[in-house]
C-alpha cells in the first residue's frame, strides 16, 4: 500500500529552525517526484519546493527561496524540507506529495499525499 507519513513538526519561537521529514513506502520512490505544501487556516495549499527522483529542484512559490532547502535519499526512501529563520506566517500544515511526473505546480497534479504535519511558529 502506498504510503508517505511527514513527521518533524511543532511548536517553535520565530527566528528558529525545523527539519521536516516525508517517509515513503509503497511505490517506486526513486521514479517519483516529491513536493512539499503547506496550507494555513482559511487558506489554499500552496507549493513550497519540489525534487525530482535525480535530484533537481523545482521552487513552487518564489516566497520559498532562501529559507527553505529541499533534500531527498532515494535508499532510506525519504524527503527532508529545512526550513530557517520561521517566521509566524510560516504556521500551517506542512504535506508532502509525490507524482511520477516532473514536479507538477499545483497540488492537484500530485497522486499521493500524506496527513501532514502541523508546524506552529510564536511571535
Amino acid at each position: 500500500q502506498v504510503q508517505l507519513v511527514e513527521s518533524g513538526g511543532g511548536l517553535v519561537q520565530a527566528g528558529g529552525s525545523l527539519r521536516l521529514s516525508c517517509a515513503a513506502s509503497g511505490f517506486a520512490f526513486g521514479d517519483y517526484s516529491i513536493g512539499w505544501f503547506r496550507q494555513a487556516p482559511g487558506k489554499a495549499r500552496e507549493g513550497v519546493l519540489c525534487i525530482t527522483g535525480s535530484g533537481t529542484v523545482t521552487t513552487l512559490q518564489d516566497s520559498a527561496k532562501g529559507r527553505f532547502t529541499i533534500s531527498r535519499d532515494n535508499a532510506k526512501k525519504t524527503v527532508d524540507l529545512q526550513i530557517n529563520r520561521l517566521q509566524p506566517e510560516d504556521t500551517a500544515v506542512y504535506y508532502c506529495g509525490a507524482d511520477y511526473g516532473l514536479c507538477p505546480g499545483t497540488y492537484y497534479g500530485y497522486e499521493f499525499w500524506g496527513q501532514g504535519t502541523q508546524v506552529t511558529v510564536s511571535s
